[in-house]
């Protein structure tokens, strides 16, 4: 079995909203755009020195967003370990989230199925075409709104 030994990559939009929620309106932007400053990195090792420096920042004032954080960063920084060209595709999930989506409007209009197998053939299908193609599909950059 492969998948317990996947990194596990947490999404950073969700992430930065739920450290939003935990912010006073009036620092939300300063704050977010500070933290956001760790994913954009260049490195791990960069990115972790921008955490430091954010928590250094933010967690006399700020105590529950900086926990927030805090205790995914390993999670958040997953996508260091993963080729430069992939990162701004995989340091969300964006891309698993559409790949769900597609699945459920394939299949449910299907309604009933023969057997377990003709689900997997069907779910397999449309896994691998969306591998396929899913290296030349631009994915933009996310933005955090406030």
């Amino acid at each position: 079995m492969v998948y317990p030994y996947v990194p596990r990559q947490r999404c950073w939009v969700h992430k930065l909203r739920n450290i939003s929620a935990k912010l006073p309106r009036k620092v939300q932007e300063a704050c977010l755009k500070e933290a956001k400053a760790i994913y954009q990195a260049k490195s791990r090792r960069e990115a972790i020195t921008c955490f430091w420096d954010w928590t250094q920042r933010w967690r006399s004032s700020q105590p529950k967003a900086v926990v927030c954080l805090e205790k995914d960063l390993d999670e958040l920084l997953s996508f260091f370990s993963c080729p430069k060209a992939h990162w701004h595709k995989i340091r969300t999930t964006n891309a698993i989230e559409r790949a769900f989506r597609e699945v459920r409007r394939r299949t449910r209009p299907m309604s009933c199925f023969q057997n377990p197998e003709s689900v997997d053939r069907i779910i397999y299908g449309i896994i691998n075409h969306l591998n396929s193609t899913w290296k030349e599909k631009p994915i933009p950059q996310f933005a955090h709104s406030s």
